[in-house]
């Protein structure tokens, strides 16, 4: 199943990027923590390596705690400064806050020696698509900054957001890369909402979810759909069509209407509700 989306607007998005990282102090690079491998733009990694870097593994709530802290373990390992995130919460800004500073401490030192006082860290947000950069800058700064929405490309253009005396955040566009090299990056990219539907096969995408459950954990199909142990464990398309008899995903003549049922699907793993699922752990496939 191959996958690739790169709007024009993203070659324009990188280059302005190049040249306002001129401006700041440090990257902080929101990834998904449901798949952060995946997640992580090589453009963004590559444009930022001179710059302090700050890693935030958002929508940690949505993914298994325990893959959150190897893949912390992993980041920081590299050098990173890592804060796990649901940047709908308030409450996970002070940790972030504390994180900023700490990563741009020879920085601080540098102005304090020099005599410079209250110039703020200058910092730019960076990610891919449907990350949450947006919903963590307005939950950093206790107000709406920055437009929001639950699909890919809502921030188009660049904008300077004052937080404090301490801190600016510059919000940049998602940004994918032009191709992703590894068929199995684009798949996850799409499941967690990057990749926008409207040029997706949803109900082949959902095929590649069922089966990816049925290796990891079939009792959430089980659950969520009260499945026997043998519907659960039949092949992807013959789940897809439990699901839809189970919910009652019907069409005239009851007929079974599998995009229904591959929606459904799609919906219930992105919101959560099948559980706190991560798609790749350190050490599998490039990571």
């Amino acid at each position: 199943m191959q996958i690739q989306w790169y709007p024009g607007h993203m070659t324009k998005a990188r280059r302005a990027m190049q040249e306002d990282l001129k401006l700041v102090d440090l990257v902080i690079e929101i990834l998904d923590a449901r798949a952060p491998y995946s997640s992580r733009n090589p453009d963004i990694d590559e444009l930022g390596r001179q710059k302090a870097r700050l890693i935030l593994l958002n929508k940690a709530d949505l993914a298994d705690s325990r893959a959150n802290a190897a893949w912390r373990r992993f980041f920081e390992d590299k050098g990173y400064g890592v804060v796990e995130t649901d940047s709908r919460r308030r409450s996970d800004m002070k940790p972030v806050q504390a994180a900023v500073l700490a990563a741009c401490r020879e920085k601080l030192e540098r102005d304090r020696r020099r005599g410079i006082k209250n110039r703020p860290v200058r910092a730019m947000v960076a990610g891919i698509p449907n990350v949450g950069k947006s919903t963590f800058i307005n939950s950093f700064a206790g107000k709406a900054c920055a437009k929001t929405g639950n699909r890919p490309g809502v921030t188009r253009g660049n904008q300077w957001i004052r937080l404090s005396r301490e801190v600016e955040l510059l919000d940049t566009p998602g940004i994918l890369w032009p191709k992703f090299e590894d068929e199995q990056v684009g798949i996850r990219l799409a499941l967690l909402g990057s990749v926008k539907d409207d040029i997706l096969d949803v109900d082949g995408l959902a095929l590649e979810l069922i089966r990816f459950l049925k290796e990891t954990g079939p009792e959430r199909l089980m659950d969520r759909y009260q499945l026997s142990a043998g519907e659960a464990e039949g092949e992807p398309a013959a789940v897809l069509e439990q699901i839809a008899r189970h919910r009652n995903c019907l069409l005239r003549g009851n007929e079974l209407d599998l995009g229904k049922a591959a929606k459904l699907l799609m919906d219930d793993f992105r919101s959560g509700r099948l559980g706190r699922i991560t798609l790749e752990l350190p050490g599998q496939d490039n990571t």
